[in-house]
């Protein structure tokens, strides 16, 4: 059973996140978040609990599924620890399936030290590089650069766009957005032909420590929970997990 001090963090984590992933169209209902980008990512294209014990009646899901059906998207909702135990009920007796599982990840930023990459850039606002970059390094609708452009460019709270480059050519890519002092690292990709070179793990220090630089007292980001080689190389970086969570959807035709 979490602790008060862990569900606390979830919160922080969970509302900093709309933040940090912004997608075009958000509604506040009640003590939820729904969100809609186009299909791009989950986090992006759901509704999500903001509160501890977060609940919704039945009209009120009923709402919430017209409301992607409306945007051709498939009801979707993430279940994590914020989610009251009548609505998590509800859910999975309407059909609901899990479409992917997640771990949140926590670290403290207390022994990290900022330190100039040569070969690391890092800018405010992400180019039209960096956003072809890492569309082009990903499969389905995440390799469609318009969408993740809709979101990335949404940010509106200090953010370092990174790129390493290997003689001038791009090959790795991550993001990071701070918010008071807590740090989201996201969108880490590496060229398939510079894999196993320890690029990925650099790129995370560098964004770790622009964090560092803002004053952040810790990182935070999700992985999927089948992702190993992610999990490895997170947990050699000193992260550990603080919760998981299910991505549920509901059929269209439901």
């Amino acid at each position: 059973m979490a602790t008060d001090t862990d569900m606390g963090l979830v919160l922080a984590c969970e509302r900093r996140i709309v933040n940090a992933w912004p997608s075009p169209a958000t509604l506040l209902i009640d003590d939820w978040v729904v969100r809609f980008a186009g299909g791009y990512s989950g986090r992006a294209n759901s509704a999500s609990p903001l509160k501890p014990g977060a609940e919704l009646d039945e009209a009120t899901l009923s709402l919430i599924e017209e409301l992607f059906r409306s945007d051709g998207l498939p009801p979707c909702i993430r279940l994590t620890p914020l989610v009251g135990e009548a609505t998590l009920a509800m859910v999975k007796a309407r059909g609901y399936v899990v479409r992917d599982a997640s771990f949140g990840l926590i670290r403290p930023l207390d022994d990290v030290v900022a330190e100039i990459e040569p070969d690391l850039q890092i800018e405010a606002r992400p180019s039209a590089d960096w956003i072809a970059g890492v569309a082009a390094r990903q499969s389905g609708i995440k390799s469609d650069p318009e969408k993740l452009a809709a979101i990335v460019g949404a940010v509106r709270l200090p953010a370092a766009f990174a790129t390493w480059l290997i003689a001038g050519e791009p090959v790795a890519f991550g993001m990071s957005v701070a918010e008071r002092g807590m740090a989201e690292i996201g969108s880490v990709v590496v060229d398939p032909a510079h894999r196993g070179q320890g690029l990925g793990r650099r790129l995370i220090g560098g964004l770790m420590g622009w964090a560092r630089a803002m004053e952040c007292r810790q990182a935070y980001l999700q992985v999927d929970q089948t992702n190993a080689v992610a999990l490895r190389l997170y947990g050699s970086l000193g992260f550990k997990q603080l919760y998981a969570y299910e991505t549920r959807v509901l059929n269209l035709a439901g």
